[in-house]
C-alpha cells in the first residue's frame, strides 16, 4: 500500500506556531498597559503549575514574568500584564530567553524591538 501525499500543502510546526502567536499579539505596542512596579499574579489559564507570582522590582522575576505571558498569554492577558517600555527596554536580552517563533513574530510586528536590540549591541 502506497501513502498518497496530501492534495495540499501542510504547514510545518514553526509556521503553526507562528500563526498561533501572531494571533495572540496586540494591535500596537501601546496597547501593552501592564504595571512597571509591584507584584503580578499570573492567573491559572496562562500560568497552570509552578510560579504564579513575580516581582517588577527584581529582573530576573520580571524577566520570568515576560517570558511566560509571551509564551502563554492571550491577547488579553498580553495587554494587562505587559508593559510598552519594560519589553522594549528588556527586549535585547528576553528575545534570547523566548522561542524563535515568538521572538520572529513581535520584530516583524513591531520593528522598534529590533532597533532596541541594535541599539544596545552598537
Amino acid at each position: 500500500m502506497t501513502v498518497q501525499p496530501f492534495p495540499f500543502p501542510v504547514p510545518d510546526a514553526f509556521d503553526l506556531l507562528c500563526t498561533q502567536y501572531a494571533q495572540r499579539m496586540p494591535a500596537r505596542l501601546e496597547d501593552l498597559a501592564g504595571p512597571t512596579r509591584g507584584s503580578v499574579d499570573l492567573p491559572l489559564h496562562v500560568v497552570w503549575s509552578g510560579r504564579r507570582s513575580y516581582g517588577l522590582e527584581q529582573p530576573r522575576s520580571r524577566m520570568g514574568l515576560y517570558r511566560t505571558v509571551l509564551a502563554e498569554g492571550q491577547r488579553q492577558d498580553l495587554i494587562e500584564f505587559l508593559n510598552r517600555d519594560l519589553l522594549i527596554a528588556q527586549w535585547p536580552v528576553l528575545r534570547t530567553l523566548i522561542s524563535r517563533p515568538i521572538r520572529d513574530v513581535w520584530e516583524a510586528a513591531f520593528p522598534e524591538l529590533t532597533t532596541a536590540t541594535a541599539t544596545t549591541a552598537a
